[in-house]
């Protein structure tokens, strides 16, 4: 039974960093497809970060220079590193996995996870 579980998440301020911690039971991180999602109030989830089974990864426009997408493969973790924090950042954040090898924009694509994790908040005041 695949588990992702994301502890962490919390409040910060404008211009701060958080990492955002999703850890993997059932399902090895390194194996296809796992990404990072978000969803704020009154807006449609959307794909912010993604990496194939190489490494090879994906970042929506919206965050490229400020998100960072990584796994530790021996803990079987997958990692966001959220720079520079902005009130719009505040939403709540999902991993998902997929067993397909996804690639380009399908890996920012929710239609295409089988796997999602209950979410994290992150909250970003002014």
């Amino acid at each position: 039974q695949v588990q992702l579980l994301e502890p962490g998440g919390g409040s910060v301020q404008a211009g701060g960093a958080l990492r955002l911690v999703c850890a993997a039971s059932g399902y090895t991180v390194s194996s296809r497809s796992m990404a990072w999602f978000r969803h704020a109030a009154g807006k449609e989830r959307e794909g912010v970060a993604g990496i194939r089974e190489n490494g090879w990864a994906i970042l929506a426009d919206s965050v490229k220079g400020r998100f960072t997408i990584s796994r530790d493969l021996d803990k079987n973790i997958l990692y966001l590193q959220i720079n520079s924090l902005k009130p719009e950042d505040t939403a709540m954040y999902y991993c998902a996995a997929d067993p397909a090898d996804r690639f380009g924009r399908t890996l920012l694509n929710r239609l295409f996870f089988r796997y999602w994790g209950q979410g994290t908040q992150v909250t970003v005041s002014s």
